[in-house]
């Protein structure tokens, strides 16, 4: 099972990412989060930074869904982030595989077009379908 030290260290693999000083983590790639450690708030208490759960940028509702709904153990949400393309995972309950899949997806979706082929460069390979760095059918520039 992953933590945050894979966490960590598998975003830092990433090309053009930045760590950002924080209690917990705090990845980027041209100033635009991918994932971070969750800030858990709860009524009446200050927010806590929690290590153990990882905050993704997921690139739209209908993958975030996917994500909910097809791996529950895993990945939930909160009413905080309804509307937002995020979902949190527990990293306790994912593999180290499926963990680099996940933060790789997640920084192709922030990464500018000009700097999505360095990935590919770097792994070799050809970027996924659609704009580089963006899902089929994901119009953002």
């Amino acid at each position: 099972m992953a933590d945050v030290d894979d966490v960590r260290q598998l975003a830092l693999a990433l090309p053009h990412v930045v760590e950002i000083d924080s209690d917990g983590f705090d990845f980027r790639v041209a100033n635009k989060g991918f994932v971070w450690s969750y800030p858990e708030h709860k009524p009446g208490r200050p927010r806590v930074i929690r290590t153990d759960i990882a905050v993704l940028y997921v690139g739209d509702e209908a993958e975030k869904q996917a994500l909910l709904l097809g791996e529950p153990e895993r990945f939930f949400t909160t009413p905080a982030y309804d509307g937002l393309p995020l979902v949190m995972l527990r990293l306790d309950q994912v593999t180290v595989d499926r963990l680099s899949e996940l933060i790789t997806d997640a920084w192709r979706m922030r990464a500018p077009e000009d700097i999505a082929g360095d990935l590919d460069d770097a792994l070799g390979s050809a970027p996924p379908p659609g704009r580089a760095g963006q899902p089929v059918g994901d119009q953002r520039a």
